[in-house]
Order: structure tokens, then C-alpha cells, then sequence
């Protein structure tokens, strides 16, 4: 069965009569290694084919498909079609020159890519290393009913599929070889999953991820040649994800998924979609890590993202809420401000100063490190008419504590039906993702996981590399300066400053491993958001964020004596599952977490 994106039979996808069934057709008569796309943009032109269909060995082909009757038709040329409609007779493009100008568009973006096009030892140099063509396909006239109004002058017999030529009773091979029928070009040869990879990247910018970020920021450039600005190795959402993001609807939402398998990716997505739908209220996108809420804000600025997407921390909100509706602080003078500040939001929602309904959509990153309160006052932040929550949730990076005796349902999240689980992880090598998780298993317990919350036993991605390097120094100056030759060496290796973290357990530490960083000369700062500097982060702010190399100095330091070890633990496996590339954990001292980790194959 082919894969179609978005998924064709959802309550969410506007079709015609005649698109839903010629879309279950396709479905019903393709294998599964076919790729379909209905109504999907494509290109920076945004433009939407009715169909685009990709098969590795095949090619690609654009179809449109109208559900005019022959009555409907006054008159068509090769360029243009006068049609009748409920407001009068109305002149409209050919199909097959509408679906034409579509392949014609996907050609030119894809041959920009020189890995994409036939090299110079072939007759074809310069040309779509794949087949493309397009055609038309009418689903209220029969083929009899095409040929004896002429039609054929106009739309050629072979670059059309007729009404009862997409019925139950055809079968798979005789659709197939009418629709590779419509091939103009014959040449090329078959597709790897890379080069698939690739096209899609093209196709669909917005299931870009670039190294590090969540966004890809390539651009043309300004004689837009995107040869010079194309990595070697693209990055895309993978099938699973793009049909996820694609087809998230209305309603309450939560997806459980493993440290990097593309939450905040995918909700990053759903932010631009609901801001391209011009809803009248605005986005909220909330998390509860600082350096998370500065990253996705900027990131989505960059990508359009006007002011009616709101971005931040959960407790800048409190904050930003408590200072527009003047809120008295709730709680004893001995409690911390943020604390105070969430109980005066809580409380002025529910004595009617803080006004409810105030979003179109809340969506929640770091769900996994929200109180219960919280959720049942976001939920009354949303507009009943939108309705629209999403929740991200990983319970085994819950570092905060357990929840006891939790559902959703308690606090007004009604999501049955709409959970997802994303298992695989993408972020990490396979090796570095079986040591962090031999390290956190033995501190996770196995009896709170539930439908509710349930703890995912994550997937490898496929990906190999390096495995994690764990090294002991006599003291603390060795360590650090063998931190810093470390950290020169990713540096001479090509590896841009900013996609490098050093993550470290506290404050304290962070300020003094920057200091003799610096003394090394080498690009530092302590934000997660400055460009061109390598970060060092407490691991807490790290969460959410990925980098290509990433160090973890002084383990020693862990487990801190006034944290329970399983939080700890919790802790240390966010920090062991930043790194997309490099991973290097240090020591000068002996702690319970040394010798766990020194244990474990490295």
C-alpha cells in the first residue's frame, strides 16, 4: 500500500468526490514503496499539485484531477478550458498545462542539485538523474465519453485516466502502466533512500532540520545557485514524522516520544502551520527550559512567525501574565517568586481576573516537567472554538519527580484516541544512545509506566558512530585542559562552535570551566543562543536543545546529595543524549555515576 501524505481518509483533509476516490484508487493498486502527496506545497513558490507521486524506480509525476462532467465543458483548447459553474462560465487553465507548469517547476528545483542530475559521462549530463511526467485525470467522464467529444485534440489520449478506468474492478498493473504511460522522459536510474531524501528536501522545506537546529537555514545564493550552499548529507523529518506533523487535527493532541525522535521538530511544524491559518487569536508555545523557549522563538522568527505566535518558558509566562493583569503574588514571603507567581495565575483564573479562552492554540513542549495545576490552567487558556493542545512528553526525562495517581483527563486534557508514540530515535548513534540508556535503565522504574505516561524503551535510528569517550585525571586542572584540546580539536575538524555544548550540573561550574576555556582562547558563552561561541549549559538548560559534539566535565559532581539518584540519573541521560556526533565524559574524582559509567563499554 503506498504511503500517502497526509493520510488520505482524515476528518482533516478537504477532498473532492472525485480526489478522495481517484486518492483510494492509488491506494488500493500501488505497493508500499510508493510516495504520494495530495494538496501538499511544494517548492518556495508554494505551489499544490492534486497529486504528486514518487517511486524509486519509476519517478516522479504530477497529476490534477478534475471532477467535471462533459456537460460542464463549453470549450477547451490545448491552453485553456471554458467551464461552466454555478456563478457563470468561467476560463481556466488546461489541466494537462496546469499539471505541466507543476513538473516544470519540480524539475528546475530539483536539477539544481548537482547530486540529483546525470553526470558528465552520460548523453543526459545536466539533466534529472529521474523519469518525471505528468497528466490529467477526469473522474466523471468515461473514456468513450473522452474520445467522442474530440477531447483527445486537446488533452492526448495517453496523459489522461478516465472515470472508469480508477473503479474497484481495475487492476494494479494495467493503472500502473497508464500512469507511467505519461512519461515523456524514460532515462535515469532508481532512487537510493538518500537521493529520495533529497528530493524531498527540496520538494518540502519544511521538513528540513538542520544539523543542530531544528530549521533548516540554507539558502540560495543571490544568483541562486543552490549548489554552493547544499550540504553533502540532507536532513529531513523522516516518512513517520512527516505523516505525523502532516496530519495532526483539531482537538486535544500528545505525543510520547524518546530524547531525539523529532517532538520539538514536529511541534515547531505545527506552530507555522496554525500561524499560516491567520486564526484570530494567538499561538501559545510553551516549555519549561529557558534556553528551549529562546531557541524556538528565534527559530521561528526566522521562519515568518509573526506576533501572533507567543513563545516562552512556562514561568516567563506567569511572569508576563502577573505584570498585564496586576496580579497580588500568592503564597508566604519564604516561597521562590516563580512559585508564587504560578500560584497567582492559578488563582486568577479562578476568581475571573485573568480572562480564559485567551489562545487559538496552546501547544507544550517538556510536558514530562509540568505540574498537574498547570495543565488544568492551560487547558482553560484555550478557545473552545479552536479547541487546539498539543503536548510533547518523554516520562524518562521527567527529572522533577513522579506523578502519583495521574491522568489526563483529571485536568482536563481529553486526548483518547489522539496519543502517538515515537519509539525510534533519530538524534543519537546507535552507540552513544545504548550508553545512555544501559546508564538510566537501572534507575527507571518499570511499574509507573501506564497509558497514561507510559515510559518508551527507545529505538536505534541506524545510525553508527562513535561511542561515548569516558575519561579519570589526576585533578582538575588536567581535566579541564584536556577539555579544552578536546575542544580545539572539534573545532580544527570543522565543526562550527555553536553546534559544540559543554554541560555541566551547576551554575557554579559553568562559570568557572568558561573562565579557563577562555584562558585557552577559545569561543565561549553561557547562553544557548549566541552564534559562533561554544555554549556551556547546566544540563537542565540544555533540555531540548542537540549539538554535533557535546562534553560533560566533572562528572564526579553527580549524584548532588540533595537530589534523589533516579533524578539524577534522569538528569546525567538528558545530558548523555544531546550529542548528535561526539560525546566525551570526564572526571578527576570517584562518584557513584564514575563507575557506572566507566563500567559500561566506551
Amino acid at each position: 500500500m503506498a504511503i500517502f501524505l497526509p493520510v488520505l481518509h482524515s476528518k482533516n483533509l478537504k477532498l473532492t468526490a472525485g480526489e478522495r476516490r481517484f486518492g483510494t484508487c492509488l491506494l488500493r493498486n500501488l505497493e508500499d514503496d510508493y510516495h504520494c502527496w495530495f494538496n501538499v506545497p511544494i517548492g518556495p513558490k508554494q505551489r499544490r499539485p492534486d497529486f504528486v507521486v514518487l517511486h524509486p524506480g519509476r519517478g516522479i509525476l504530477v497529476l490534477e484531477v478534475k471532477d467535471w462532467k462533459l456537460s460542464t465543458i463549453r470549450g477547451m483548447t490545448r491552453h485553456a478550458a471554458e467551464i461552466e459553474t454555478s456563478s457563470g462560465i468561467k476560463t481556466v487553465a488546461n489541466p494537462l498545462e496546469q499539471a505541466r507548469e507543476y513538473m516544470l517547476e519540480i524539475t528546475h528545483l530539483l536539477e539544481r542539485d548537482p547530486l540529483l542530475i546525470q553526470q558528465s559521462d552520460s548523453r543526459h549530463q545536466g539533466k534529472l538523474l529521474l523519469p518525471w511526467g505528468y497528466g490529467v485525470v477526469l473522474t466523471n467522464i468515461t473514456r468513450k465519453q473522452f474520445l467522442t467529444a474530440g477531447l483527445e485534440a486537446v488533452i492526448p489520449a495517453d496523459k489522461v485516466i478516465c472515470q472508469d478506468e480508477m473503479t474497484e474492478t481495475v487492476e494494479a498493473e494495467a493503472l500502473q502502466n497508464q500512469l507511467w504511460g505519461m512519461f515523456n522522459y524514460h532515462f535515469g536510474s532508481v532512487l537510493t533512500l538518500a537521493r529520495i531524501d533529497r528530493v524531498r528536501w527540496h520538494l518540502f522545506p519544511e521538513i528540513r532540520i538542520q544539523q543542530g537546529n531544528l530549521f533548516d537555514d540554507s539558502a540560495p545564493d543571490p544568483d541562486n545557485n543552490i549548489s554552493k550552499v547544499l550540504p553533502d548529507i540532507v536532513k529531513v523529518m523522516d516518512l513517520e514524522q512527516e505523516k505525523l506533523a502532516r496530519n495532526l487535527g483539531d482537538g486535544h493532541r500528545i505525543i510520547h516520544g524518546v530524547a531525539g525522535s523529532g517532538k520539538t521538530l514536529i511541534l515547531a511544524y505545527r506552530a507555522m502551520h496554525l500561524n499560516q491559518l491567520k486564526l484570530a487569536k494567538p499561538i501559545l508555545v510553551l516549555c519549561f527550559n529557558t534556553s528551549l523557549a529562546a531557541k524556538l522563538q528565534q527559530l521561528l522568527r526566522e521562519r515568518g512567525a509573526g506576533d501572533n505566535v507567543h513563545v516562552r518558558h512556562f514561568h516567563g509566562w506567569c511572569k508576563d501574565i502577573c505584570d498585564l493583569y496586576q496580579l497580588d503574588l500568592v503564597g508566604t514571603p519564604d516561597q521562590p517568586i516563580y512559585e508564587r507567581r504560578v500560584n497567582s495565575v492559578i488563582a486568577g483564573g479562578e476568581n475571573g481576573r485573568v480572562p480564559q479562552a485567551q489562545y487559538a492554540a496552546v501547544l507544550i513542549d517538556e510536558g514530562h516537567d509540568f505540574e498537574p495545576d498547570w495543565f488544568k490552567l492551560l487547558v482553560q487558556m484555550i478557545d473552545p472554538e479552536t479547541n487546539s493542545l498539543l503536548l510533547m512528553y518523554d516520562d524518562a526525562q521527567n527529572i522533577y519527580g513522579k506523578r502519583k495517581n495521574f491522568s489526563w483527563a483529571s485536568v482536563g486534557i481529553n486526548a483518547s484516541g489522539r496519543t502517538t508514540i515515537l519509539k525510534v530515535n533519530y538524534r543519537n548513534t546507535i552507540e552513544a544512545l545504548d550508553f545512555a540508556y544501559q546508564f538510566v535503565s537501572r534507575y527507571l522504574d518499570e511499574t509507573t509506566s501506564n497509558a497514561e505516561t507510559p515510559l518508551i524503551h527507545p529505538e536505534f535510528g541506524g545510525r553508527n558512530g562513535q561511542k561515548p569517550e569516558v575519561k579519570q585525571f589526576a585533578n582538575s586542572d588536567d581535566e579541564l585542559n584536556h577539555l579544552a584540546h578536546w575542544l580545539r580539536t572539534r573545532i580544527n575538524a570543522g565543526i562550527a562552535p555553536q553546534q559544540i555544548a559543554v554541560l555541566c550540573r551547576f551554575n557554579k561550574q559553568a562559570a568557572r570551566i568558561q573562565k579557563t576555556l577562555n584562558q585557552h582562547q577559545l569561543p565561549t558563552t553561557l547562553s544557548a543562543s549566541e552564534p559562533n561561541k561554544i555554549h556551556i549549559l547546566t544540563i537542565h538548560a540544555s533540555k531540548g536543545l542537540e549539538f554535533n559534539s557535546v562534553a560533560i566535565p566533572e562528572l564526579n559532581a553527580m549524584p548532588h546529595a540533595a537530589a534523589s539518584v533516579a533524578e539524577e540519573a534522569r538528569l546525567l541521560y538528558v545530558a548523555l543524549t544531546r550529542a548528535t556526533e561526539n560525546t566525551l565524559i570526564s572526571y578527576h574524582n570517584h562518584s557513584l555515576f564514575t563507575q557506572q559509567c566507566q563500567a559500561l563499554p566506551h
